[in-house]
């Protein structure tokens, strides 16, 4: 078994399984990785304790939640001091339909990805929320037509 802090291919096995399947039985990862419930047990709880896993949770159908309209947001801010960018990110936190937020090296500041119903709840969301943010000079939008690539799915 590795050490602490170190996987080996078993241990990238698991992580690759769980991943694919987070509900997976012990005794369904174990056959797949090649050794018996214990062992792997053992290992699966160090994966986790070491931070590689860091939870499981159910991946939902945001269509059938009637959330389907996704834009991305570029944010630039007016400020870029360490207390403003903290301002922003904990006030940014607080906006339920952005679902992701990112720090970006780039033109701008933040990229965001925001989940809505439709353009009219997402025009909403913009104008009551993402623009009334802390420091937020401009924003551009970018409506995803459709995912290609996403790893929730």
């Amino acid at each position: 078994m590795p050490k602490h802090g170190t996987t080996d291919a078993i241990d990238r096995r698991i992580l690759a399984a769980v991943q694919a399947d987070g509900r997976i039985s012990l005794a369904d990862l174990a056959k797949k990785v090649g050794l018996s419930k214990s062992p792997c047990q053992v290992r699966l709880r160090r994966l986790e304790a070491e931070g590689y896993i860091q939870g499981y949770r159910a991946v939902l159908d945001p269509e059938r939640l009637g959330l389907a309209h996704v834009a991305f947001v570029e944010v630039k801010l007016s400020d870029t001091t360490e207390r403003a960018l903290s301002a922003f990110n904990a006030a940014v936190r607080k906006i339920e339909a952005v679902e992701q937020c990112h720090m970006i090296a780039g033109s701008f500041d933040y990229l965001l990805k925001v989940r809505t119903r439709d353009i009219q709840s997402y025009r909403a969301v913009l104008g009551a929320a993402i623009s009334s943010l802390p420091h937020v000079a401009s924003t551009s939008t970018h409506v995803a037509m459709q995912a290609v690539v996403d790893p929730a799915t």
